[in-house]
Parts: structure tokens; C-alpha cells; sequence
């Protein structure tokens, strides 16, 4: 599949491309499915993950987050902060059975939809199905409706582009509605943290701070040359963004750009012959997952995490396409090699394929890692 960037669009008369964008995202969704499918987890401090050794929270209920309980959190961690937290199982194919459900709402006012993930999307409402002229009118109607089907809540971002309407979706968490309008932009910038913008993360809000850049009016003072300077290419993109600028589209499908699998140990890894055995099976659910998907690509990266903070990876491209297990097990091997894997012991380890075939420049295309589904608790 391309991309199609179908957005209806027009000029505001400042020159900033106007658009009616919706971003909703579903309140804790996960834990809200399992107290709502479990009347006996409603009103009570709930985390949904993996509860063993390397087991991390997915999402957390609203009663946890008071006692620090947040995603990415580890579960002993969350225990920690939390006693009577009750620690839930992953029920997947739920969780994509009602996303299934919410999208069809989306779907009664517009086609120009993004998904991002189970619990959130973009909608460009610009022109609508149900010809409704404001667009926060829309975002109460589809709240509504998801409320009315799911007995789940969401949040609603409402703007003129993505990146506004995706900040404002959390700003009145849970169960809001926050519009950012064309007039108001720029006020709102100029507050926000600069970790609020997208393509803002740890690493470059730190160089940020060294700058004496911490919010989105500092960054706004910063020239265009200088910014391109430290930043490269990005340079422009957050330019734009501090001036509440934004022309990326909503693109209802995309190019899928890797097929990658990995695995967490529920005990690091350091002997050799036992490192060697799980690249071996890694590989083989990476040849099923390719044939399954039928994605050609010339591009394979390893993936290994030491720890919770450190990972590294290493990429090799052939001019063959890599299908089979001949094809990847001695590259996978080769790339091994190229690390410390001898000396540090490993937590995660991982294969993709990348560079599709229909890309025309191979080597300029860096490989975009897709996390697999592999029956293994998340690093």
C-alpha cells in the first residue's frame, strides 16, 4: 500500500495550511476495557501487563496514577508505589476487537482516518459525511456515540493540524474536549513545555535546555539558520511547529516499511551457546512473519538491549532479498558478532527486515524498527 494523503485542505488567510482536525484518544484504554469487562477491578488501582520478573505497565487505571503508576513503568516498581495494585494480563485481541468498534464510529463522518494505535487516531473532518460545520461539534458526536457503544470514554484534541490537535487531546484528560483555535495558537505554543511538541524527545530537549530553549516561545526566538544547524532536517520541522505550523496530512493507510520480531529473557543471556539458540528462533519467526506478510526487503537489523536504558543495533544490506532462513541466519550471526555479546549479558534481542523493494534509493532509507507479537513480556 502508498500513502494517501487525501486531506481536504485550505488557505487561512495568514498562510498557515487550515485544516479541521480531530485527535481522539481513549482513556486508559486497556485498563478501562478490564474494569469495564470485570465489575470487580471498577474503582480500583489496576495496571494490565506482564506480572513477572521483566513484567512492565501497558496502561494504568486513573486510581492508580495518583500513586505515580504510569506505562513503560516497570511492574515491581509499580507494586512499589502502589500495594493494592491489582496486576492485570493483556487481553489483546479484545482490546482490537473494540478499537474495531470505535473506528467504526470514526468512520460515520469521515474516511480520512490515521490510525496511530488500538486507542487513538486522526480524523480530518474538514468536509464530513454528516456536512456538521464545526468541528467540536463532531468530537462531541463521536465521544457520544463511542461512550453509547463501548461504555468507554475518550479525550478529543480539536485544531487547525495534527500536531495541535494531539496536544490538546490531553489537556483536559479524562473524558474532555480541548479546542485550540487558529487565533489562539501561538499564545498556546509559546506556554507549552517543548517536550510537548512532536519529534521532541529526551535527547534533544536536553540540547534544547543547553540552549536556553524550554518552551515553545524560547524556541520561536531561536532563527531558522540555527536551528537547522543543530538540528538538520528537524531544524525546520520544529521552526515550524514553534510558529504552530504543521502541513503533515492525515494519511488513511500507510507503507508498511519493516516486519521485525523480538524477544525479552526472563533472565539475561551470557552464555554464548544459548545466545546463538535464540537468534536461531528469533530468525524463524522472522521468516514466518515475512512469508505471512509477504514483505520483501533487503535490510536486516539486530537488535540487542544490555539493560533498561541501553540498546544498540546493527544493520546490514544485501542486493537479494532476504525471505528465508539461509538468507538471514548467517547475517543475523555477522551482525552478532559486530557487538560485545561475549562480554555483556542481554536482555532483549530482536531481528527486522527493512528497505522494501519498491523504494528507489536502498541505502538512503534507514530501517524503521516494527515491534513484533511475540508471547514475551515488553523490556
Amino acid at each position: 500500500m502508498h500513502l494517501s494523503t487525501l486531506s481536504s485542505i485550505f488557505a487561512h488567510e495568514s498562510g498557515v495550511i487550515m485544516r479541521k482536525i480531530i485527535h481522539i484518544d481513549m482513556d486508559a484504554f486497556f485498563a478501562s476495557v478490564e474494569q469495564r469487562d470485570n465489575p470487580e477491578l471498577r474503582g480500583k488501582p489496576i495496571a494490565v501487563g506482564y506480572d513477572g520478573p521483566r513484567g512492565v505497565v501497558s496502561t494504568a487505571s486513573y486510581e492508580a496514577r495518583p500513586y505515580g503508576v504510569h506505562s513503560a513503568m516497570s511492574i515491581a516498581q509499580a507494586k512499589r508505589r502502589c500495594p493494592d495494585l491489582i496486576i492485570v494480563p493483556c487481553h489483546f485481541e479484545r482490546y482490537k476487537e473494540v478499537s474495531g468498534q470505535i473506528h467504526e464510529v470514526f468512520h460515520e463522518y469521515t474516511d480520512l482516518v490515521e490510525p496511530i494505535s488500538l486507542d487513538e487516531a486522526f480524523l480530518d473532518v474538514t468536509e464530513n459525511k454528516k456536512g456538521i460545520a464545526l468541528a467540536v461539534d463532531i468530537a462531541k458526536d463521536i465521544k457520544q456515540k463511542i461512550f453509547e457503544r463501548t461504555s468507554l470514554t475518550a479525550s478529543a484534541g480539536v485544531s487547525y493540524n495534527k500536531l495541535l490537535a494531539k496536544i490538546a487531546s490531553d489537556m483536559r484528560k479524562p473524558n474532555g474536549i480541548y479546542i485550540v483555535h487558529p487565533e489562539r495558537a501561538m499564545n498556546f505554543i509559546a506556554r507549552l513545555p517543548i517536550e510537548k511538541l512532536w519529534g521532541i524527545g529526551p535527547k534533544t530537549a536536553i540540547k534544547m535546555h543547553e540552549m536556553g530553549v524550554f518552551t515553545g516561545e524560547q524556541l520561536r526566538n531561536i532563527s531558522y539558520n540555527h536551528l537547522v544547524q543543530v538540528f538538520g532536517k528537524m531544524g525546520k520541522v520544529y521552526y515550524d511547529f514553534s510558529r504552530g505550523i504543521d502541513e503533515r496530512p492525515v494519511v488513511i493507510s500507510r507503507e508498511r516499511k519493516s516486519v521485525g520480531c523480538e524477544r525479552t529473557f526472563l533472565e539475561d543471556l551470557h552464555v554464548k551457546s544459548k545466545i546463538v539458540i535464540e537468534l536461531y528462533h528469533i530468525t524463524l519467526e522472522l521468516v514466518e512473519r515475512l512469508s505471512r506478510s509477504k514483505f520483501e526487503g533487503r535490510t536486516l537489523t539486530l537488535k540487542l538491549k544490555w539493560d533498561a536504558t541501553t540498546q544498540i543495533t546493527r544493520s546490514l544490506t544485501q542486493e537479494k532479498i532476504l525471505r528465508t532462513k539461509e538468507d538471514i541466519l548467517p547475517l543475523a550471526k555477522q551482525l552478532l558478532r559486530e557487538t560485545e555479546y561475549e562480554t555483556r549479558p542481554i536482555r532483549l534481542m530482536g531481528l527486522s527486515v527493512s528497505s522494501p523493494t519498491n523504494d528507489e534509493i536502498v541505502e538512503e532509507k534507514l530501517p524503521m524498527w516494527v515491534e513484533g507479537f511475540l508471547p514475551f513480556e515488553v523490556p
